[in-house]
């Protein structure tokens, strides 16, 4: 009977394993079908797609991209829009981590009440500052530059907020305590004991903050008059405006606009992964 038993239990494992790894698989199918879809579309001529919905590979990427380049600097705009999002993610990253563990380790007066400052600006939507900010731009003639997509990665209030719960969390008062021991300066134990120690939350921003400037599409728009300056994300949106409904182009444009995010997401989530499992082992 207790053979009996067991056999029934592993059973029940075993199934639950494999309804387990059923409902995964169709979570990743459907996480894949746009990208498939996307990538399918963009090999089909304006006819096949304005027609039916498209499965199988077509011949005319090729003739999709010629027409692309031709009309807009596609190679140009991937660039431009590559120093903007690692330049500004790096920046981005490096401020939230200092302010987000300056709230989480450090006592000073009204920390509350400016705490809850810099999280009330997340409740304010940028859009209604886009003329305020294009007039301060002006003032410091900043406009059709990068700087107007670059400096206000600084003062990110999700970033200060999500780190902050990760300094909370896996930074121990202990460490900043033998550093100040061994001579350390507050900004060298910040850099040389504490960033370590983040890393997996300042590798999960990193993809969110890299996302987020890479799909930035009205602050170019109205900040840069320049063509030869613009983003990717403008120019594959200009596209439409040349052709009469190129779907063609335009998906070609998307496809070479998704590379950039899927390898960010590759190597971060790997950083991620292999911190945490880092720490599990040492725990």
């Amino acid at each position: 009977m207790r053979a009996e038993a067991v056999k029934q239990n592993n059973v029940k494992i075993i199934l639950g394993r494999m309804a387990l790894y059923l409902f995964l698989l169709v979570i990743a199918l459907t996480c894949l079908i746009p990208f498939y879809s996307m990538i399918m579309t963009s090999t089909h001529a304006n006819s096949d797609i304005a027609r039916r919905l498209l499965v199988v590979p077509g011949d005319q990427f090729l003739v999709n991209y010629e027409r692309l380049i031709d009309t807009v600097h596609i190679w140009r705009g991937f660039a431009n829009s590559i120093f903007i999002s690692v330049v500004s993610t790096a920046i981005g990253l490096y401020f939230a981590a200092l302010g987000g563990y300056g709230f989480a380790k450090y006592n000073f007066k009204h920390k509350n009440i400016l705490f809850v400052a810099v999280l009330g600006t997340m409740m304010i939507p940028g859009q209604l500052g886009i003329i305020g900010f294009y007039k301060l731009m002006d003032t410091f003639h900043m406009l059709n530059t990068y700087w107007p997509l670059i400096l206000p990665s600084i003062s990110s209030a999700f970033g200060i907020f999500f780190l902050r719960q990760i300094a909370d969390s896996s930074v121990p008062t202990e460490i900043m305590e033998s550093g100040r021991i061994d001579g350390y300066g507050e900004l060298r134990i910040f850099h040389r004991l504490v960033i370590p120690l983040m890393i997996p939350g300042i590798a999960t921003l990193g993809i969110l903050n890299f996302i987020g400037s890479w799909n930035e599409f009205l602050t170019p728009m109205i900040i840069l008059f320049d063509n030869q300056l613009q983003t990717l994300p403008v120019m594959i949106a200009s596209v439409k405006s040349q052709f009469t409904s190129d779907f063609g182009a335009q998906y070609v444009g998307v496809v070479i606009s998704t590379i950039p995010i899927l390898i960010v997401f590759s190597i971060m989530s790997k950083k991620v992964i292999s911190e945490i499992a880092a720490g599990a082992v040492k725990g």
